[in-house]
């Protein structure tokens, strides 16, 4: 039997379910159904509103989000997700370049999809995000100066002051965090954070600890926080217990 043209749910599977933002039956029923085979659930949408619909309905782990959307740009689909919840975005688009991909970080995705793809790749991707995402076993909270990183809540708090990161921003911040005053290198970071076939550039580290800085208010020359060290990658201040 056919699977449905309609959006919904393709798969009765109980692994992680995989809301696919996609507006060409062509190419979003024969990918639903290799993510089945894969061991997901997927749930299809074919515009936006009904992206964001379902994202709300069937509490996805993962959105697969295509960029072209009959009814409006998917990059104000990642910006409506990203103010609702923290769940995990793969941007998919026909468009790879490098200021296409940190547009796609800026706006909170945590992979970018550049097309024709295989099964194979997405399934592997959706894992490793999947895993990048799952919580602390102990969740913690760090102290650092008038800094407060909630990793269990996934809340930071600057002198009292909450403050808002992206996904990937507090996910780099914990990082660091999980070893303060250590220097964290910048292969440790780029495999911790976002995973070592993200697009083959370190640079996308360096926009991200500039975000970081901007919104603790640090000067890069004279850092309160965060330390560069050099040729080698970065560290956090050390827990007001350790100085």
């Amino acid at each position: 039997m056919p699977a449905p043209r309609s959006a919904g749910r393709l798969g009765f599977v109980s692994g992680p379910r995989v809301l696919v933002v996609e507006d060409e039956p062509s190419i979003a029923e024969p990918f639903a159904e290799g993510l089945t085979r894969e061991g997901f659930d997927p749930v299809l949408a074919a515009t936006a509103a009904e992206a964001l619909r379902l994202a709300r309905e069937t509490d996805p782990a993962v959105v697969l989000l295509d960029l072209q959307l009959p009814d409006a740009d998917g990059r104000d689909v990642c910006r409506a997700l990203r103010r609702e919840s923290h769940v995990p975005i793969l941007m998919v688009t026909a468009r790879g370049t490098e200021t296409d991909r940190i547009l796609g970080l800026e706006l909170g995705a945590d992979d970018y999809i550049v097309k024709p793809f295989s099964v194979a790749e997405v399934a592997a991707r959706i894992r490793a995000v999947l895993r990048r995402a799952a919580p602390p076993a102990a969740p913690a909270r760090i102290a650092v100066g008038g800094l407060d990183i909630d990793t269990g809540a996934r809340r930071v708090f600057l002198d009292g002051e909450e403050i808002e990161l992206t996904r990937k921003e507090f996910d780099l911040l914990a990082r660091l965090a999980r070893d303060a005053g250590q220097v964290v290198t910048r292969e440790t970071l780029m495999s911790d954070v976002w995973d070592m076939n993200w697009f083959g550039s370190t640079k996308t580290l360096d926009v991200h600890v500039g975000w970081v800085r901007g919104k603790l208010g640090d000067d890069p020359a004279n850092p309160r926080f965060l330390h560069t060290v050099r040729g080698v990658g970065f560290r956090l201040a050390a827990p007001e217990a350790d100085r």
